[in-house]
């Protein structure tokens, strides 16, 4: 596969410039141990895994004396497999030669909620997330050109050259970087085996999982109910499990970054909005297999579930690119009691507002605008100058601007510059 140059990279290096620790955590297979290596060789550092037995055994017989026999800086791939033991050592070593840069930690499990690891570092590390590979990453282009959208609206007058076949070629690819290379039935097997091996071999090593069944099955309703709100009560009755149970099983299935939640937008346009958050599976070529889908299965008209997934691989391209920079913007979703409903809420640390639409269809209606119409009336009225943009993302072909703020573009919007 060919090299793929990661947005996050130069985020990676500044944390190590300033930082004496930077944690680099996200799932499996996402290209952690490429960057990792990438960083610390240009460094002179060395490189260890803690997947390798040998160095594993080392790393825990004597914790302290194995950080300091290494050449700094010192990347140590799946961190959680060294537990708190390691971590604790990690943390003696910056206290007693507080100098930056010298460890960049790895891991397969978030970092602050993994049972293995007590020591949160705090104050001594930086901690960013990897993500898949972003669209931007994929087709080497910038990406983070929505950032534009709070200040100057999206560009109009260009045009994309992508159809809604390729939107769901893109969806049922994924953005693991392995996965990214195979097509078919080896992209299948790969998403197959990784499920397998995720909650068979990581979950089960940190947490005690009675029933990997149960988990598996779980994870298949995230991904048929992707990008739905999180009705607990609902899915208990669905799986036949209580409340306890479904929140320890979702909590591991974000500990290892397979789903993660959309928040319900705080901010109160009306009494009646409601505040449960999005489920959303981590990466959509996933999702597609776990709902037994292929970009073929999703094309007809009538294929229901082609909508959530590409909201959800918009939700996660706007996570991914956003992870790499170091913009504050939060995503939400809204809606209220009275089915106004905005899939997207961008909002900026200083309250600036680009509310996004995402439909599968190529030829969008004046429909599909009026509840970003609505939000852009109440914000108006409530908090003059925060609503930037409302912007109707699709599978057509042009960026038009449809009324005050309110534009439709295609959705390769979120990664490519316009072409003219």
């Amino acid at each position: 596969m060919r090299h793929i140059e990661r947005h996050i990279r130069p985020r990676v290096s500044e944390a190590l410039d300033a930082f004496r620790t930077v944690v680099v955590h996200g799932a499996r297979q996402s290209g952690k141990t490429t960057l990792a290596q990438e960083v610390v060789a240009e460094r002179g550092g060395t490189y260890a895994t803690l997947d390798d037995e040998q160095t594993r055994l080392a790393a825990l017989e004597d914790p302290y004396t194995f950080l300091m026999e290494q050449r700094h800086p010192l990347a140590i791939d799946e961190i959680q497999l060294g537990g708190d033991q390691l971590v604790r050592a990690v943390k003696m070593a910056v206290d007693s030669d507080p100098a930056r840069g010298r460890f960049l930690l790895t891991g397969s499990t978030d970092f602050l909620s993994v049972p293995t690891i007590s020591e949160s570092l705090a104050g001594r590390a930086a901690i960013l997330r990897l993500w898949p590979l972003s669209e931007a990453e994929v087709e080497g282009a910038s990406g983070r050109g929505f950032l534009d959208w709070f200040e100057t609206g999206v560009e109009v007058g260009g045009s994309s050259s992508l159809s809604r076949s390729d939107y769901l070629a893109m969806v049922c690819r994924g953005g693991f970087p392995e996965a990214v290379g195979l097509a078919g039935a080896a992209r299948r097997l790969w998403f197959e085996s990784y499920v397998e091996s995720v909650l068979s071999r990581d979950v089960a090593a940190l947490v005690d999982v009675r029933s990997a069944d149960s988990l598996r099955t779980l994870l298949r309703l995230a991904a048929a109910r992707t990008a739905t709100e999180l009705n607990v009560a609902d899915w208990c009755s669905q799986l036949g499990i209580d409340r306890s149970t479904l929140e320890a099983y979702l909590g591991w299935l974000r500990m290892v970054f397979l789903v993660h939640e959309l928040p319900a937008w705080g901010r109160s346009l009306t009494a009646r909005a409601i505040r449960r958050a999005k489920l959303l599976v981590a990466d959509t070529g996933l999702a597609a297999v776990l709902c037994n889908l292929d970009a073929e299965a999703l094309r007809p008209a009538t294929a229901t579930a082609g909508g959530a997934l590409l909201e959800t691989f918009a939700a996660n391209e706007l996570a991914r690119q956003l992870s790499a920079g170091d913009v504050p913007i939060q995503l939400h979703h809204y809606r209220d009691r009275s089915d106004r409903e905005i899939d997207l809420v961008m909002e900026r640390a200083d309250g600036a507002v680009v509310a996004l639409e995402i439909k599968l269809t190529a030829s969008p209606g004046p429909g599909h605008l009026k509840h970003l119409a609505w939000m852009r009336d109440r914000l108006d009225a409530a908090s003059p100058g925060t609503f930037r943009s409302g912007v109707l993302l699709h599978t057509g072909d042009r960026s038009l601007r449809v009324g005050d703020r309110l534009y439709s573009a295609p959705l390769d919007a979120l990664w490519r510059p316009r072409q003219p």
